[in-house]
């Protein structure tokens, strides 16, 4: 059984063709009812669908099959030709699909590096594709490796934990530049995409005395009640300036709204209280001279983008220790993912010796019929110790094997020596005229050099 991975994202695919393969609510259900009938095909697939990507990772054995089921699939969904789509596709298996999935997680594959959102998305693409039935044992176990990656790597590094927006970095400036004070009030003066990003990163440092103004004062409202603060019209600035701590200009003007004499006209009454200015509008907001001004901190959009640009030195810098965090992950995950070969050898072994043990049980506790309840008790665990002693050595081999890239060939080799029956035999890897039959397996299998393990 093989992982693969068919997909599209922000480096293969132009923003206008890559908006149209988005997949939620109805049609994300239908894309699994689609697939899930696709049995004979690939026995497991989990839909990852965001604004920057569209992959769909499947378990299956026939891997040209399935990527041509799965390129089709996409090229259907928005009726494309697959010639012209397939410009834009990509295709991993094995190792590749794994290592691929793993630094999506990280935020090593976004558009923004160390962007947390993408985690959050690979944890609901898993918990859908369970709710749908699609995603079984091999890809429950991928998927909740590479969750558990994601979060390794924010906890562990320093990957997500430096501001590459600028709205966000602005925000985290305010706040260190004002006094502690649970009580700040943040003026915002606009009411467009720039203003509501800042709203946002102000609640997530826990900032709630907000405070907007607009030209437009029903879009004003409107931020108003979302954020649960306060709207004004725009004939009531000069007394916003007055009372606010801090402002952010944010408006699509394309003039100065704010002069120097503005803010001049206020400072005595506001009886040397700091008023912190992050004009992140371009064109700019305010007039760059305020910066010169007592007690009045000027930051525009070039002092943010600096901030910014050194945040995001700090994140590649973290790169080097997330990808060691990933090779751990996929160390684990390999190793779970070979010992599958072994496991059912192991489980059929110890049923076996069980057997054997409990009928030479039976035939000694007979012979010992006169022997009181404490000796037969004690005869009892002698078996049963005898058979974890005699295993524990043969099965920990096994599982060593079996990371190693070797357990078909050993499980085979268990099978022909104990004569197991095998009732869901793997595919030989060997050549099938030499050793594919019972009778004719010379356990050529087990030369390890000569397989290659494939996930």
């Amino acid at each position: 059984m093989t992982i693969l991975l068919v997909g599209l994202n922000h480096q293969t695919t132009p923003v206008e063709l890559r908006e149209k393969f988005t997949l939620s609510d109805d049609a994300l259900q239908n894309a699994y009812l689609e697939l899930r009938n696709q049995i004979e095909v690939m026995t497991e697939v989990v839909i990852l669908s965001t604004c920057n990507r569209l992959e769909l990772y499947a378990s299956t054995e026939h891997i040209e099959d399935a990527i041509l089921l799965l390129e089709q699939f996409l090229s259907g969904l928005q009726e494309i030709p697959s010639v012209e789509l397939k410009t834009h596709l990509y295709n991993r298996s094995g190792d590749e699909a794994i290592l691929h999935l793993m630094r999506v997680a990280c935020g090593l594959d976004s558009l923004i590096l160390g962007e947390s959102q993408i985690l959050g998305q690979v944890t609901q693409a898993f918990e859908q594709a369970h709710e749908a039935g699609a995603a079984g044992a091999i890809l429950s176990h991928l998927f909740a490796e590479a969750i558990h990656s994601g979060k390794r790597a924010r906890n562990e590094t320093a990957i997500s934990r430096y501001s590459t927006s600028v709205s966000h970095a602005g925000a985290r400036l305010l706040i260190e530049q004002l006094p502690q004070s649970s009580t700040h009030h943040v003026l915002i003066i606009g009411a467009g995409e720039m203003a509501l990003l800042a709203a946002q990163a102000l609640k997530r440092f826990d900032v709630h005395n907000l405070t907007f103004i607009n030209r437009t004062y029903d879009k004003a409202e409107a931020l108003a009640l979302e954020f649960d603060g306060k709207a004004l019209d725009w004939y009531q600035l000069k007394d916003a300036l007055l009372w606010a701590d801090a402002i952010i200009c944010a408006t699509g003007a394309p003039h100065i709204v704010i002069y120097q004499r503005d803010i001049e006209r206020v400072l005595g009454e506001r009886h040397n209280r700091p008023l912190v200015i992050m004009d992140i509008a371009v064109p700019r907001d305010v007039e760059a001279s305020v910066g010169k001004l007592p007690d009045v901190h000027y930051y525009d959009i070039d002092d943010l983008q600096m901030v910014v640009d050194a945040n995001e030195e700090l994140r590649e810098a973290a790169v080097p220790q997330v990808e060691i965090i990933i090779q751990q992950q996929l160390a684990r995950f390999a190793e779970w993912y070979r010992g599958r070969e072994v496991t059912p050898v192991i489980k059929d072994l110890r049923a076996w010796a069980q057997s054997v043990a409990e009928d030479e049980l039976v035939h000694a506790l007979n012979r010992l019929s006169d022997s009181d309840e404490r000796t037969r008790q004690v005869v009892s665990l002698m078996a049963h110790r005898l058979v974890n002693r005699l295993l524990h050595e043969p099965t920990s081999r096994l599982r060593i094997q079996a990371n190693e890239g070797n357990g078909y060939g050993y499980a085979h080799a268990v099978r022909e020596l104990f004569a197991l029956e095998d009732v869901n035999p793997a595919e030989c890897q060997h050549d099938p005229i030499r050793c594919g039959a019972a009778n004719q397996c010379d356990l050529q299998c087990i030369t390890p050099a000569s397989v290659e393990t494939r996930l």
